[in-house]
């Protein structure tokens, strides 16, 4: 039989019972889908942290009191250090011979207000003027403040987009004077907007200099300290070697104690995210694929169904000369198009499942072509897979019996 025939035939089996077609195709069309939602949720992640959520550069790492911690212990084990203060930054920027540049860090919540218009909970970021540099924040409108305005203790402040859009919507921000906590601060630029990431928005913030920080609400604050290596990221290594002996040197730490600050890099930052994002990725698709295996069972248990109900037409096939392959890949075309229908419609509403969590979440998301094909292919397989049995059974019926069945 050939092959646009076997297609013709196909087709008129499945649309002479739609609404069977269809019950048949759920189990396939909510596998596709959540595999496209999920792993859209999980490349959408990846790529935010790798471009984004942790913009170090390459060859800068940070000093911090608790640094990546993933275990209990290790946080109950960081309780224990001294918080980094101001006297420890400096005796670092005096000691140390592997920095190119060195940063400081910290922060506080507070109200922000300029008129009528208030937010509540705004992240207000005491940073060094070369943090910019640093962390990669790039401004949009005005300016990143000066070092000489930290010595100076000027208040002076640089704005993420959520608190401009709050405060100040459709209008440039550069030049007005916002309330932090009853403080007015001169506002001197406009972040480029950096987007969300797991329920906390990275444009929800307000930095200000360091020593204007600790002039307003105290200079007891822990500090992150931010070291870019000589000789780029190959000097990291040494430069975090230099920057442990003179921190244990700093403490009086025993030889024996464990060390009392913790690094942390870029890499190390995505190399943690690349695990937590693979166990989760890997338990997500296992749980979206057992909707993949009861629609293979659904699609296997109506092509039985159909192979008994067109016994007599399999057999006037056999009678008149079609072979046993043409009876297995007639059936095989229907199950493969039935799950190709599913995963096409599947694709779909997880495009557009993915495209809602983008719009009305935090959570980022990234469909790609690679992507598309994966739920393509998925639903084909399952269908083929599910068909093997059925068509397998009906090329094996006796031509005679076939016939005699009513």
């Amino acid at each position: 039989m050939l092959n646009g025939e076997l297609l013709r035939v196909a087709w008129r089996a499945i649309s002479a019972h739609k609404l069977r077609s269809f019950l048949t195709l759920l189990g396939v069309i909510i596998g596709v889908m959540t595999v496209i939602a999920v792993v859209s949720v999980i490349q959408g992640l990846n790529n935010y942290v790798a471009t984004k959520l942790f913009s170090l550069s390459p060859d800068v790492y940070t000093i911090e009191r608790f640094g990546i911690i993933t275990t209990r212990d290790g946080f109950l084990e960081a309780l224990k250090r001294k918080r980094i203060q101001k006297s420890d930054f400096e005796m670092f920027q005096r000691l140390s011979k592997t920095a190119a540049m060195v940063g400081a860090r910290s922060g506080t919540t507070r109200p922000v207000r300029s008129g009528s218009r208030r937010l509540s909970d705004v992240q207000i970021s005491g940073v060094t003027a070369n943090v910019a540099e640093l962390s990669n924040l790039d401004v949009d409108l005005g300016r990143f403040f000066t070092e000489s305005e930290n010595e100076r203790r000027a208040f002076v402040a640089v704005i993420g987009t959520e608190v401009r859009d709050e405060l100040y919507p459709r209008l440039d921000p550069v030049g007005r004077t916002i309330s932090i906590d009853g403080i007015p601060f001169r506002v001197v630029g406009l972040l480029v907007k950096q987007g969300s990431a797991f329920g906390q928005s990275q444009d929800n913030v307000v930095y200000v200099p360091r020593e204007a920080l600790a002039k307003a609400w105290g200079a007891r604050r822990g500090l992150s300290i931010y070291v870019k290596a000589r000789g780029g990221v190959e000097g990291i290594p040494a430069s975090m070697d230099e920057a442990r002996a003179i921190f244990r040197a700093l403490r009086k730490t025993a030889p024996s104690a464990p060390d009392p600050v913790s690094f942390v890099t870029a890499e190390a930052i995505q190399v943690v995210w690349r695990s937590i994002s693979a166990g989760a990725f890997a338990l997500l698709v296992f749980i979206s694929g057992i909707s993949l295996v009861v629609g293979a069972i659904v699609i296997a248990n109506i092509m039985l169904v159909s192979v008994v109900e067109r016994t007599k037409e399999i057999g006037i096939r056999l009678a008149i000369g079609a072979k046993k392959r043409d009876i297995r890949r007639q059936f095989l075309l229907e199950a493969a198009l039935l799950s190709l229908g599913g995963g096409a419609v599947g694709v779909l509403f997880g495009w557009i499942i993915s495209s809602l969590i983008n719009a009305f979440s935090p959570l980022p998301t990234l469909v790609t072509p690679g992507l598309i094909l994966t739920g393509l292919t998925l639903a084909t397989l399952t269908g083929l897979l599910a068909g093997v049995f059925p068509a397998v059974k009906a090329s094996r019926l006796p031509p005679i019996e076939a016939l005699r069945y009513e």
